[in-house]
């Protein structure tokens, strides 16, 4: 929204220093809206007229030390000139004060302006007149906000203004925004403050916890009944970092209760009190950095020595990485062969990382989320987790707030999308600075956080609170044991959220299957198609879809079939066979089972159905490309689930309700019903508990024989002679597929 008097302060900048040259910049665009252009233009015309040569964007110690020594403060009797008032005037409409006419006058609508910036800054506390002091220009010409803005906290904005007003008279104290959120600048802010009342001398407080403002603190511990300026610090910093909103100069019960579920939310010692612990979490990300962790992640290989000796150390979780993409960088970055059975032998658990670069904005997007996450995925399944296993994606750099909201966010809302089309084998985690964690979980993309809190000077992390979903907290890196079992790890604190898994699949024997290569199509597809004319099926007109689209359809969903075979251990080929011979046979028969399922739960015939004859109420139909009933959907996930290799609610398959809801998932859902399959072949080697007995045999597997493939196939479609002779029809097609899968997984 265009202001008149902003307006007037780009015309008169460009009017007074010939469209900008005389600064260095372009003219500016006289739209009436303020901006960090406008800002750097009124900078460098301040400078300027002060007769500094070399002009910048930024208000340094330079300009500032100019200020104090030329004018000592800015007010009627010290203005150098009316162009020099005129600046001030246009800065002062440019934060939405009233500047007066930009007359170069210095009057007392000016005044009044300057009064009410430096209220709204708290400036007046330390500078009780109508004067600009150095330290408030310089807080005139930036993009600050002195009032709240956003839904700011009015309390956070309170103690901005107080620490403003107590600190602004320490020499490298500056003033800080009062809008009412937490920051970069107003972390610093604080922890110069605790500096300062430590005693520290100018030049000596920076505004860093180092060891000097660690030493101070733990001779600070607060409890119930202390006052004073230490506890509006304490209780100040609790605000800041998410707490109920008390700043208070006294500490009673309420910040008391309210400084133990702080404690305990971030797994330190519940006491109640303001102790070393609690004041270093509240003032750095990374807290006391001498606390000892359950989790710790790392680059090296986990051998027996150093399972025993992170086991000595207190450890419980270690994070290692599913994939490294070089072969001579950190050469035991990716889970080495061996390594997850070395953890589980020692009781210890793992969670898995993903990274490859992650280092830099432009490596994230949509596609890279895709690529990600099947990568991530197969590589998962080809170590051996589990189902269930979270894998945390990395944000291994200072991701600012736009980054998140421009690239972060659309990577993982893709990572997220590509694991629901596998199946959702594997929750999301991810690793990263407070802020791109907290958002990215805040939009449902990540379900836990290891967080980087390792990496204090993150802007991302400097004025965030902990995350709520945190699992991991990264505070410090180390080494553990001596000789052979010495490791290099990151500490970490686990906060219980994630426990790792125990237990994995064993390392396969062959090659697990990888995605199919579309170099292969048009030979997969005249084999297939060739095959299927040769022995006349589907053999007959009625059917909705001709092979070729069966067929593309499939293969359109080559990724989510690839991830549950890795995921089961079995050939991809096996689900292809299933899925391929059933989706070939779907008919117009079958379409009005379909609609007489929906009739028979709604009362109402759908669209698609009302023209086609022989539509009666039916309680349930297989349905979708694998020809799947509701009834058969439940039973096999629930024999997967009861086998720990789902996860999931158990239904009733006799109830109507849940009939239904799961009918209508694998009518309407490809990937839902294509990822039903690999369970169907499960449920029916464990002998279709619920529905026709069957003779136990093996679960499908990697070395399965003509025998056994031939027996799950023709479990898969029933039993008797009709089961029979299709299942020695589709041996074949079977060959097809497993052909093309083979020459793919061993090229």
């Amino acid at each position: 929204m265009a202001d008149e008097m902003v307006r007037r302060a780009q015309q008169f900048i460009n009017a007074t220093y010939s469209d900008g040259a005389t600064l260095g910049i372009s003219k500016l665009d006289e739209n009436g809206q303020t901006g960090w252009t406008v800002m750097y233009a009124l900078t460098r015309a301040l400078q300027y007229e002060m007769g500094i040569t070399t002009l910048s964007n930024n208000f340094g110690p330079t300009t500032l030390a100019a200020i104090g020594e030329k004018y000592g403060k800015l007010d009627d009797t010290t203005i150098p000139s009316a162009n020099f008032c005129r600046i001030i005037q246009s800065a002062l409409y440019c934060k939405g004060y009233d500047g007066g006419d930009i007359d170069g006058k210095y009057n007392d609508r000016v005044k009044a302006a300057v009064w009410k910036i430096k209220q709204d800054m708290g400036a007046h506390v330390p500078y009780p007149d109508d004067a600009l002091w150095p330290k408030v220009v310089k807080g005139l010409f930036n993009m600050d906000a002195y009032v709240t803005v956003n839904n700011g906290s009015s309390t956070i904005r309170l103690i901005q203004q107080w620490l403003n007003g107590q600190y602004l008279l320490r020499k490298d104290f500056y003033i800080i925004p009062c809008d009412g959120h937490h920051s970069r600048d107003v972390a610093k802010s604080l922890i110069l403050a605790v500096q300062y009342e430590l005693g520290m001398a100018d030049g000596v407080a920076n505004g860093v916890f180092g060891p000097g403002t660690q030493s101070g603190l733990k001779n600070r511990t607060l409890s119930t009944g202390d006052s004073g300026v230490w506890v509006q610090l304490f209780s100040g910093a609790m605000t800041l970092n998410g707490r109920p909103e008390t700043f208070t100069s006294s500490f009673q019960a309420v910040l008391a209760n309210s400084v133990r579920e702080f404690q305990a939310f971030l797994k330190l010692p519940v006491t109640g009190q303001g102790d070393f612990q609690t004041w270093s979490s509240l003032l750095v990300s990374y807290g006391d950095q001498s606390r000892k962790g359950e989790a710790c992640d790392g680059v090296t290989k986990i051998t027996p020595a150093r399972a025993q000796a992170l086991k000595d150390a207190g450890y419980k979780y270690i994070g290692r990485y599913l994939y490294n993409p070089s072969t001579t960088d950190l050469p035991e970055k990716e889970i080495q062969p061996g390594e997850l059975a070395t953890i589980k032998e020692y009781g210890l658990r793992c969670f898995p990382i993903y990274q490859t670069w992650a280092r830099s904005v432009d490596y994230y997007s949509v596609s890279q989320g895709v690529t990600d996450c099947l990568n991530a995925a197969f590589k998962a399944e080809e170590h051996g987790f589990k189902p269930g296993s979270r894998i945390y994606f990395a944000v291994d750099y200072d991701a600012v707030n736009d980054e998140v909201t421009s690239h972060i966010l659309p990577y993982f809302r893709s990572v997220r999308d590509e694991m629901d089309r596998l199946g959702s084998p594997y929750k999301i985690g991810v690793y990263g600075p407070r802020n791109a964690c907290s958002r990215i979980s805040e939009e449902g993309y990540a379900s836990a956080s290891f967080v980087s809190n390792m990496s204090s000077g993150f802007s991302g992390n400097l004025g965030y609170s902990m995350p709520e979903n945190w699992a991991f907290d990264q505070i410090v890196t180390k080494v553990v044991g001596s000789g052979g079992g010495r490791i290099e790890i990151d500490n970490n604190i686990a906060s219980g959220r994630d426990l790792g898994q125990g237990d994995f699949h064993p390392a396969p024997s062959q090659k697990l299957d990888i995605g199919f290569d579309m170099d292969h199509w048009d030979a997969l597809l005249k084999e297939a198609d060739d095959y299927m004319e040769s022995i006349g099926k589907p053999g007959s007109t009625g059917y909705v879809y001709t092979r070729r689209q069966c067929l593309e359809t499939i293969m359109s969903h080559d990724a989510a079939i690839t991830s549950a075979a890795r995921r089961y251990r079995m050939r991809k080929s096996l689900i292809q066979t299933s899925a391929f011979w059933e989706f070939c046979h779907y008919s117009y028969v079958d379409v009005a089972q379909d609609a007489g399922v929906v009739f028979y739960h709604t009362g109402i015939i759908p669209d698609w159905g009302k023209d086609l004859p022989g539509v009666s109420r039916t309680v349930d139909s297989s349905t979708g490309i694998a020809k799947i009933s509701g009834r058969t959907c439940i039973l096999s996930r629930n024999n997967s689930i009861r086998s720990g290799l789902l996860e999931g609610e158990i239904l009733n398959s006799a109830s109507d309700g849940d009939r239904w809801a799961m009918w209508q998932k694998a009518n309407q859902d490809n990937a839902f019903n294509l990822s039903t399959v690999p369970h169907l072949h499960i449920w029916a080697a464990d002998g279709k508990a619920g529905d026709h007995a069957e003779t136990p045999i093996r679960r499908p597997a990697l070395d399965y024989t003509d025998t056994e493939t031939f027996e799950i196939l023709r479990r898969y479609q029933g039993f008797g002679d009709l089961a029979e002779s299709h299942a020695q029809l589709r041996m074949p097609l079977y060959a097809i597929f497993e052909k093309y899968n083979r020459i793919v997984r061993e090229s």
